[in-house]
């Protein structure tokens, strides 16, 4: 940021130029469901901390008062919800937050206090729990902290046990030090996550079309992209050790999803209209990859 922008420029003052005036959520709907995806995740906050939908503590630092001036939370589940019924809606959602003063404060207190966790984080997340009612909670934004200050356990038991979606929902292992690839509905371990065996929980490898990031970067060139052959190769690797794939996709400041990232997206569809039968609902073999033809699974 030093070498490209003006002095005393801050992660803040990107907010305005975060337009997202191109932001269709029933043409994202039609994308997702036209790439056979079965669930959706969609980033609510990440780790600057700014959220995508009107939060009651977040004052002046979301995507209604600053930038796109719209829900895009609650645009984007209305849209899932009406055209893409074959998909459950779910939310990504960072524990902590690069330059909240309080998260920074508990960091130097070292995580004694939990001022930030008590007035930001956990607030954000009964929010969006009681207005969107995800099916997926994707928690990311953990390590630093032990569950006990982030009161994940707090927090988990009124989902599974009293909220609007405890039937329902699932989450992953993102919810502390100690937690991750041990506790969870599904385990993700890590990004791109892809143990090429079978597991003993059920699992889900988070990647990207990028080969170089999750966010949309302009200067990308077309080898950086995944060709479809190394999309299905992933998927296939995955779906025969029992795990889920979930596909990152960055979509550009206006609101637009690439036209690389879309053409990714409905090939894929394209091949599982064919082979869907052997995703889908499916249960690992005995073995994956004991073939001596290469690339089989």
């Amino acid at each position: 940021m030093e070498r490209n922008f003006r002095p005393n420029f801050t992660y803040q003052d990107f907010a305005p130029h975060f337009t997202a005036e191109f932001f269709d959520p029933e043409q994202w709907a039609e994308v997702f469901q036209a790439s056979g995806a079965r669930y959706v995740v969609l980033t609510s906050k990440h780790h600057e901390g700014f959220t995508n939908w009107p939060s009651a503590v977040s004052w002046n630092w979301n995507s209604m008062d600053v930038g796109p001036k719209r829900d895009l939370v609650g645009d984007l589940a209305k849209a899932i919800r009406s055209k893409a019924t074959d998909i459950h809606f779910g939310l990504y959602h960072s524990l902590f937050e690069w330059f909240n003063p309080l998260y920074l404060m508990d960091k130097k207190n070292n995580f004694t206090t939990n001022y930030f966790v008590k007035t930001k984080t956990m607030p954000e997340l009964y929010e969006l729990v009681s207005q969107y009612q995800p099916e997926v909670i994707w928690s990311d934004g953990d390590w630093e902290a032990h569950d006990w200050y982030w009161n994940s356990t707090v927090f988990l038991a009124w989902l599974f046990n009293s909220s609007p979606v405890k039937d329902t929902v699932v989450v992953n292992d993102r919810w502390g030090i100690g937690i991750n690839c041990k506790h969870g509905s599904y385990y993700t371990c890590s990004d791109r996550y892809n143990p090429g065996v079978l597991q003993d929980h059920k699992w889900e490898n988070a990647m990207t079309l990028d080969r170089l990031s999750w966010g949309y970067r302009r200067e990308a060139t077309l080898s950086d992209y995944l060709s479809i052959h190394d999309l299905l190769t992933t998927l296939a690797q995955t779906v025969s050790c029992g795990g889920n794939l979930l596909v990152n996709v960055g979509p550009t400041h206006d609101g637009r999803l690439p036209t690389i990232m879309e053409e990714r997206l409905r090939q894929l569809g394209w091949w599982l209209d064919i082979n869907g039968a052997a995703v889908y609902s499916t249960k690992p073999w005995t073995h994956q990859n004991d073939s001596f033809t290469h690339g089989v699974w």
